[in-house]
């Protein structure tokens, strides 16, 4: 058979070469592909060489000007634009990087955050459409948006004074704000037209049961009009984030995100995520981030995704390799951990200048709610108004660190590539370290930006490469692996499935003073999926037991409680719908039938042990074990 495909590519390399002529190669290539694969073979290598001929007939010449033309590859960046971006991102933006003098770059090699805003990539035809009268204001189709082009406000009426005349807005439903005005507006040239936003709305139209409350309309028409809106919307006061009850998506997701417009692809599952943690804890981030699609996404040349709020503040990100990244986080806690440490001693130290009341407010502040973080601040802002024109050293010094007396939320990034792979290794040293990181693993069940390689979170049944005939073992379950320690917060979560129990996830393993540990369900391209719909399949997935939802929290364990929660409830039906649903699994039916149907009834095997064994875990009574 080897010798039979070289004399296949040895055909081919002679007909491009000229040496044999064009009909002789085809024959001869023809025979020795029926000889290896068959008739069926050849039969689909003359369609592909017919097609290549045809395209010889339907090529047309398109003019697009002279050398001089003013055609521009993407739109020019604004003036609007701070100028490194219009001079240098913008030059980028062009494709005309080659011809910028190294004197433009930045010496250090930072770039500045929130430049993503600046492009305006118009790549959607269409782009959702808010109706207020149908919105119940559930904030689902916020919460599930890739790219942060929809976003939710509730504000007071008086502040429409100026608005656009086609500017949207209508009552707050929400008790806790009654009286005030609530949107949803949509960034039109941001948008990338997913359509995630409609297929999760869970509002029907009465009258006209074929539309949401949010439907996707022709882009072009509104561009103008929705940019005008944007524009005004950005202008309009945030909600009091002290004021807002987190751990409800409707009032959560009027959190300003601190990662916006990036380049993932339309309807990624893994942005979603990355988006909410900002929103939660990003003015106070620092992310270590593992190479793969979220460092592609998250910080590649030209423009950066990740922002700052108004007052300046948003998420320090940088990127590592896949071996390290778990270290490199480990390096930023470490080191943050000695400024808060040292930050402290000098706050005691200097009790004379600051006053008492005002070091035990700040060494006594637990920093476990927005507000505790507000207040945090408030006493920060006072030490430095006290030490401001001190020349003492240590108030020199304290000054240069008081920014460290507000809690850092370290957080290590990465995909399952990453996390159950190549960086494995270093993610388990990290874990049983006991440092308070958090680490957010999205799970692609596939190495997504290197070309869809199996991973060891790769279930079993699936095709990818390294895994052509379907892989043939189970997925690793790193969750359980993790929770052997006893002293880990585990969550394992799915956004489409319970967009609830994600936010509370997030929430708990960000407060656990200890290492956490969530594995996010991602839904990606790589799987042969309409991505339009890609949180209902997660949904489909967890009803049928493929992806559990769970927390391991060990503060229960204090209190005589099992640690491990069970939040799925009982699968609802097998796990064949829900596979054959992404071509990944469903390719395997076409080209080896017998092992696919043998796969798949060991896939459904996998799925009622596992469900079986974390149903008794999360069942043991602690105390009837004394």
């Amino acid at each position: 058979m080897g010798n039979r495909i070289n004399t296949i590519m040895q055909t081919c390399f002679f007909a491009l070469a000229g040496i044999l002529p064009r009909d002789e190669a085809i024959a001869k290539i023809k025979k020795a592909i029926e000889k290896t694969y068959g008739k069926k073979g050849a039969e689909i290598v003359q369609l592909n060489i017919k097609a290549v001929d045809r395209t010889l007939d339907n090529l047309y010449e398109v003019n697009v000007g002279g050398a001089n033309s003013n055609l521009h590859i993407l739109p020019a960046i604004g003036d609007a634009a701070p100028q490194f971006v219009r001079e240098v991102e913008g030059v980028m933006l062009a494709r005309q990087g080659d011809s910028l003098p190294v004197s433009k770059l930045p010496c250090d090699g930072t770039y500045p955050t929130g430049t993503s805003k600046w492009e305006k990539r118009n790549v959607a035809q269409e782009i959702p459409v808010w109706d207020p009268d149908v919105c119940v204001q559930c904030g689902k189709c916020i919460a599930v948006c890739p790219h942060a082009t929809i976003r939710g406000k509730a504000y007071d009426a008086g502040s429409l004074a100026n608005a656009p005349e086609s500017f949207k807005s209508i009552d707050v439903k929400d008790k806790a704000f009654a009286g005030q005005k609530f949107t949803i507006q949509v960034a039109p040239e941001d948008c990338t037209g997913c359509g995630v936003c409609v297929d999760i709305c869970p509002a029907k139209n009465k009258s006209m049961p074929s539309k949401r409350a949010i439907n996707m309309e022709s882009q072009l028409p509104l561009r103008e009009q929705e940019s005008q809106n944007w524009d005004f919307f950005l202008g309009l006061p945030n909600p009091d984030r002290a004021a807002l009850n987190l751990e409800r998506i409707r009032q959560q997701q009027w959190q300003e995100p601190l990662f916006e417009f990036s380049g993932a692809c339309a309807g990624c599952g893994e942005t979603p995520y990355i988006k909410l943690a900002t929103q939660l804890f990003g003015d106070r981030m620092v992310i270590a981030n593992a190479t793969g699609c979220s460092s592609i996404y998250g910080g590649n040349l030209p423009t950066t995704p990740y922002s700052v709020n108004s007052e300046g503040r948003g998420p320090s990100w940088s990127n590592s390799l896949f071996e390290d990244n778990a270290e490199f986080g480990l390096g930023f806690q470490l080191a943050i951990s000695k400024h808060q440490e040292f930050a402290c001693e000098l706050v005691q130290k200097l009790a004379g200048i600051l006053g008492d009341n005002l070091v035990s407010q700040i060494l006594n502040n637990g920093q476990k709610t927005e507000a505790d973080i507000y207040e945090q601040r408030q006493y920060v802002a006072q030490v430095k108004e006290l030490l401001a024109g001190n020349t003492d050293p240590d108030a020199q010094q304290l000054l240069s660190l008081a920014d460290y007396l507000v809690k850092k939320s370290i957080w290590i990034v990465g995909g399952d590539g990453w996390a159950y792979d190549i960086g494995y290794g270093g993610l388990d040293h990290v874990l049983a370290s006991g440092r308070n990181v958090n680490v957010l693993v999205m799970d692609t069940e596939v190495y997504s930006n290197t070309g869809g390689q199996s991973s060891k979170a790769t279930p079993r049944g699936a095709v990818a490469k390294f895994a052509a005939g379907g892989k043939p073992a189970p997925k690793k379950d790193l969750g359980l692996i993790a929770m052997t320690y006893g002293n880990i917060y585990v969550g394992s979560v799915a956004l489409g499935a319970r967009d609830e129990h994600t936010l509370k996830v997030f929430l708990e393993a960000e407060a656990y003073d200890g290492p956490s540990l969530i594995i996010a369900y991602s839904h990606c391209i790589a799987h042969g999926i309409n991505m339009t719909t890609g949180m209902s399949h997660q949904k489909a997935i967890v009803e049928s037991g493929r992806w559990l939802l769970y927390r391991y929290d060990p503060r229960r364990t204090e209190a005589g409680e099992n640690p491990l929660q069970l939040d799925s409830r009982s699968p609802k039906k097998g796990v064949k719908d829900s596979m054959y649903a992404e071509n990944r699994f469903k390719m395997l039916t076409k080209t080896k039938p017998e092992d696919a149907k043998r796969l798949l009834k060991e896939a459904q095997q996998d799925v009622n042990t596992r469900w079986e064994m974390y149903k008794y875990l999360a069942e043991r009574s602690l105390k009837s074990e004394e």
